[in-house]
């Protein structure tokens, strides 16, 4: 049985399809989970450019990369990633965000829904026609429900003849489990 961990899930999603070779962001870089699977996405030819705050997530990522033998044109960019487009100035194949805080960190370090917000905007500007954009929302306990609902709301009036919005949500499972969404650019 293939594991039913929300970002397992959606990387296979986005190995399904997803183009190699191309030019990704991981929005929120945390641990560098994200940032690996895209880096193996890109093979030789792609690159990457990964996005955090935290010193810290930039020392895991880096660790973490090294360890794998990553050899991949990367970017670990200290800055919001609400500022990605000053980094990024091409069409982007896959952008991946996971929104709360990072598993590990301090709680009272999480992304917030006013530059949230403003990050997925630029991120849909960013990716070309054909691309597609990947959330993990986590909500409740720590990170609290605003960001949520923010994101939700903003993605329900996103043009349907632009952007195909896919949310799903684990059925079964109590304590606001996190909700995986896909954003597929037309």
């Amino acid at each position: 049985m293939k594991q039913s961990q929300i970002t397992y899930w959606c990387h296979e999603v986005i190995r399904s399809q997803a183009q190699k070779n191309g030019i990704y962001i991981d929005a929120t870089m945390g641990n560098g989970n994200d940032t690996l699977f895209l880096c193996e996405l890109a093979e030789g030819s792609g690159e990457v450019f990964a996005f955090d705050i935290q010193e810290k997530a930039i020392e895991a990522t880096k660790e973490l990369l090294e360890t794998n033998k990553v050899s991949t044109k990367y970017h670990l960019i200290l800055d919001g990633h609400e500022n990605m487009n000053d980094y990024v100035h091409e069409a982007v194949d896959v952008i991946c965000f996971n929104f709360g805080y990072l598993p590990g960190g301090d709680h009272k370090i999480a992304t917030k829904a006013s530059t949230s917000i403003v990050a997925i905007e630029k991120g849909l500007q960013l990716l070309k026609s054909g691309g597609m954009m990947c959330l993990c929302v986590y909500s409740g306990g720590d990170t609290g429900f605003e960001e949520k609902d923010s994101i939700l709301n903003y993605l329900k009036e996103l043009a349907p003849r632009q952007y195909t919005v896919i949310v799903n949500q684990y059925f079964n499972r109590g304590n606001n489990p996190p909700i995986p969404i896909f954003i597929f650019k037309k």
